[in-house]
């Protein structure tokens, strides 16, 4: 076996050359491109597809029906709910090859997204930001910010744990009594973690 310490579903698909670290598993008929880098203690739910050469992070959770492509790159710990979908073109055309134009887009650490969302390419989606469901997300996302709608749009705060923030005045500090975290907001679209940020676990 060249994953020995990972669970690999006797129907998924792993092309090789790929690295995919100890304690990941990849379920029914997902499809793992040759190139991929997988991280630690990950799960490609069913039917997933992973892209040439993208990047996942450690204790990342991709659910069932999610295809990241190529171009696609998730920090630590991120969620990608149900069906989320990536683009990688702006404007696709299927009589028009276009690989030469893929743009690249980053999902920070910790970050949430909902069930069905869609995330275009070329846009950031912050460190521990949450999308929400079904949301169109066409825009870069501040870290912790919580976006929602079509198009999608901030309209609050969440912390590290994922609890909703209170609303707060420029220059004011909140300690999170569910997480004990401490955060500032810098400015109206700035929301700065002031204490340490939890390691990723081993």
């Amino acid at each position: 076996m060249k994953h020995p310490d990972v669970n690999i579903h006797a129907s998924a698909i792993v092309d090789e050359p790929c690295q995919i670290g100890a304690g990941s598993s990849i379920w029914h008929f997902a499809h793992v491109r040759a190139g991929v880098r997988i991280g630690t203690h990950c799960n490609i739910g069913q039917g997933c597809y992973v892209g040439t050469d993208v990047q996942i992070g450690d204790r990342c959770k991709v659910q069932n029906g999610v295809s990241v492509y190529e171009s696609v790159t998730l920090d630590d710990e991120v969620f990608c709910g149900p069906n989320c979908v990536f683009t990688n073109v702006i404007n696709p055309r299927a009589a028009i090859e276009r690989k030469d134009e893929f743009k690249a887009t980053l999902v920070g650490r910790g970050a949430t997204l909902g069930a069905n969302s869609t995330i275009l390419c070329g846009v950031t989606i912050g460190r521990w930001a949450m999308v929400g469901a079904g949301a169109l997300v066409r825009d870069d996302v501040p870290d912790f910010a919580l976006f929602v709608g079509v198009p999608a749009g901030r309209i609050g705060w969440v912390g590290i744990r994922g609890e909703t923030l209170p609303p707060l005045l420029v220059g004011e500090r909140y300690k999170c009594p569910v997480e004990g975290h401490v955060y500032l907001l810098e400015s109206v679209s700035r929301l700065r973690l002031v204490t340490p940020e939890p390691p990723v676990r081993p």
